[in-house]
């Protein structure tokens, strides 16, 4: 008759510990930890998606709100009326080039037409105005410039002015005092860029 065996201490209820029910207790705990990733990566993946929704989104709503409020272009026909070369006292600044221009208009050396016409502020230079603030080149009688065509590039490019077209209660006080603005030739927003940025006015 076979003796019975006492179980060791470290073999309870007389078995030892099976190596594959170590192995399952793994593998359990391995595929949660899996999944517990697959659920975070797939959180992970949808904030990406939405975020990415958003970005799209951005840059169309930044090119709206910078949108000038004059990007369908405005209306321009000079009348040669005078009127933007009178009015309160300013500046109509000059550099060398356009005062050659204009001298050689009025047939008239650089040195006389500056004397007679053009006031040195030191740090630039300016038409000279009449006491009543009419631009000294502006014909009394006629209302007309006596330069028309070598005219300086700040009243070439009136009414597109920085300060004429910052606001579109700025236009409407243009309108008000000029009235070939806001009529006649339609000028793109791309026309008014290039003549706003030739000088700052």
């Amino acid at each position: 008759m076979a003796e019975n065996e006492t179980p060791r201490d470290n073999e309870p209820n007389g078995h030892a510990p099976s190596d594959n029910a170590t192995n399952d207790n793994a593998f359990s705990h391995d595929t949660e930890q899996q999944a517990g990733g697959d659920e975070q990566q797939a959180g992970g993946d949808e904030q990406q998606a939405g975020g990415d929704e958003q970005s799209s989104l951005a840059p169309q709503r930044r090119s709206k709100d910078q949108q000038a409020w004059y990007s369908e272009g405005l209306r321009f026909e000079c009348t040669q009326c005078g009127a933007c070369c009178s009015g309160e006292p300013g500046y109509v600044w000059v550099d060398e080039a356009e005062i050659s221009a204009m001298a050689d208009e009025m047939k008239m050396s650089v040195d006389a037409f500056e004397h007679k016409f053009v006031r040195d502020l030191g740090y630039d230079k300016s038409l000279l105005e009449y006491p009543d603030g009419d631009c000294i080149l502006l014909d009394p009688e006629t209302r007309k410039c006596t330069v028309y065509e070598t005219r300086p590039i700040q009243c070439r490019t009136w009414p597109f002015w920085d300060s004429t077209v910052k606001k579109k209660k700025d236009w409407k006080e243009t309108c008000e005092a000029c009235p070939g603005a806001g009529k006649g030739k339609l000028y793109t927003f791309e026309q008014i860029e290039v003549a706003r940025k030739e000088k700052s006015v």
